[in-house]
């Protein structure tokens, strides 16, 4: 039995206005106003970071406010990315029923084996790797990430059509505890392009057409061609003027590791980096003032992790480990990815052992 989706192709957009669509279609979605979709997403040269990311931490502003290249912050986890014509996005917004009884991370491999299949037929071997990866040879074609907001899954793809590794390096600072852990000298050596395999870049259709098939086949969607409403065009129109597109939404998280007296710990774990913030109070600085978390991993929804950082204010730091595992154990089950409780106390473990930055000057 196959389950009715939309297929939409959404147009060439800068970042902002691709992400103020995801949250327009999830928001209709949610409303009912329109059916389950699988959407193709063309950018505008755009620099990415992931919702929990600090934005001048992960991307060199300067050069790309001097190279045209846009700034945006998703509303998935997960690592910074660069985006430009060269690259495909694929998203699934849809009803969790869609997927009866699975949690994200099944969900994750069941959407990325059944986009590799997809893949694979354009004459490459394509394969799901976790958590949320899909190589060829051991090289990364397209990573994914994906959250649910209330009973909607959102999730996305990009895929490496093209690309020129000197401007992704230029705009992306890949932290040197990524590159450890993966043994790598530069971001560029462990990706590939559909382009480097079949000798010259597909017809983006071609490629289009080929996730869909790989999506419809394998996870029983019978996908029917659809324009873009006008709802969508106008909710868009609105979740960006209204947050996604403004400055604050975008530089939310920005040069927390710089602010003088912040203790700042990491912890790399299965699930990616995550990186803890501390600002402490106190005669003897025993209690915690602030805490944030950043990183490249993955909740569902995101705002766990907000959630968690307010708990936390004016605890103190001998009941910080208790207080983040109690947290996370009266969570429902399904919202994380490869990642928990233990990832996040060791980050505060290593923030509270670390020195505070000093004031400059």
């Amino acid at each position: 039995m196959t389950r009715p989706f939309r297929l939409i192709d959404t147009g060439l957009r800068e970042g902002r206005a691709n992400i103020a669509m995801d949250q327009a279609i999830i928001s209709l979605r949610q409303q009912g106003v329109i059916g389950d979709t699988v959407r193709f997403i063309h950018f505008e040269p755009s620099a990415l970071v992931g919702r929990h990311q600090d934005l001048s931490l992960e991307l060199n502003l300067d050069y790309c406010a001097a190279s045209g290249i846009g700034t945006a912050r998703r509303m998935t986890g997960g690592g910074a990315i660069y985006l430009d014509p060269q690259q495909l996005g694929w998203a699934i917004t849809c009803d969790r029923a869609a997927f009866p009884g699975c949690d994200l991370g099944e969900i994750t491999r069941r959407i990325c084996e059944a986009a590799a299949a997809g893949l694979s037929k354009l004459g490459i071997d394509a394969r799901y790797r976790p958590r949320n990866d899909i190589e060829v040879g051991g090289r990364k074609i397209s990573g994914t990430g994906g959250f649910f907001d209330g009973n909607v899954l959102m999730f996305q793809g990009t895929v490496l059509v093209d690309l020129d590794p000197q401007t992704i390096a230029q705009a992306l600072n890949v932290p040197k505890a990524k590159l450890a852990k993966r043994d790598l000298d530069d971001a560029a050596s462990r990706v590939t392009t559909l382009a480097a395999l079949l000798g010259k870049a597909p017809p983006l259709k071609a490629v289009q057409d080929a996730i869909a098939a790989g999506l419809a086949e394998n996870l029983g969607l019978d996908l029917t061609p659809e324009a873009l409403s006008e709802a969508e065009e106008a909710e868009a129109r609105r979740a960006f003027d209204e947050e996604i597109g403004t400055e604050n939404f975008v530089t939310e998280i920005d040069g927390a590791s710089r602010e003088a007296g912040m203790r700042v710990g990491h912890h790399i774990g299965a699930g990616g980096i995550v990186s803890a913030h501390l600002r402490l109070e106190g005669v003897t600085n025993d209690r915690v003032r602030e805490i944030l978390f950043t990183g490249d991993y993955f909740v569902a929804p995101p705002r766990i992790v907000f959630d968690l950082e307010a708990k936390l204010r004016r605890v103190p730091l001998t009941g910080l480990a208790a207080a983040i595992r109690a947290y996370f154990a009266q969570l429902p089950p399904g919202g994380l990815l490869s990642i928990g409780a233990d990832d996040f106390v060791a980050a505060a473990d290593a923030a509270i052992a670390a020195e505070p930055v000093p004031a400059e000057g």
